[in-house]
């Protein structure tokens, strides 16, 4: 799960995502928040906030972490279809 999860971090798509979540979650234009935003640090300090952990090593051990990244991982699978599997 955390080699994943690095792997997750590293994707330019999911830091897009991250991007679209949060002008949706706060009402922001791409004015205010452009994409590219987030970089792969603030993907996994985001991801491991999410998570409940401090470290990704501790989704190999902690289920209910590992469950956490499962549906956020599944959310933006889902976004992704929705973006036509691209941005």
């Amino acid at each position: 799960m955390a080699r994943q999860a690095a792997m997750l971090c590293q994707d330019a798509v999911f830091r897009l995502y991250l991007d679209h979540r949060r002008r949706h979650k706060f009402n922001m234009t791409e004015h205010d928040l452009p994409d590219g935003t987030h970089d792969e640090q603030d993907a996994r300090d985001w991801l491991c906030q999410a998570c409940g952990i401090e470290s990704r090593a501790e989704l190999n051990h902690n289920q209910r972490a590992t469950a956490t990244f499962l549906s956020i991982r599944q959310r933006f699978n889902r976004w992704k279809t929705q973006q036509g599997g691209r941005p």
